[in-house]
């Protein structure tokens, strides 16, 4: 699950600097649930990949979060 969880955030962080370019950021608001299904599918285990994925995730709705606050998209 590991593997899944990383792929899943490589995704997330792609779609990511994507919607940082000004008029796609709406995007953002998609894009913080799919991150955060690649956080529920980390396994609970303390192994590298799901570590990598758990963090990759966590960023990608920080800075989604943070695009969504910066643009008005959280009134």
């Amino acid at each position: 699950m590991g593997l899944i969880s990383i792929l899943w955030g490589i995704v997330a962080m792609g779609w990511m600097v994507l919607a940082l370019i000004p008029l796609v950021g709406i995007t953002n608001w998609l894009l913080i649930p799919i991150a955060a299904i690649g956080i529920a599918v980390t396994s609970a285990g303390k192994r590298g990949r799901a570590k990598a994925g758990l963090i990759l995730n966590c960023v990608v709705i920080v800075v989604a979060t943070w695009r969504l606050g910066l643009g008005g998209g959280l009134i």
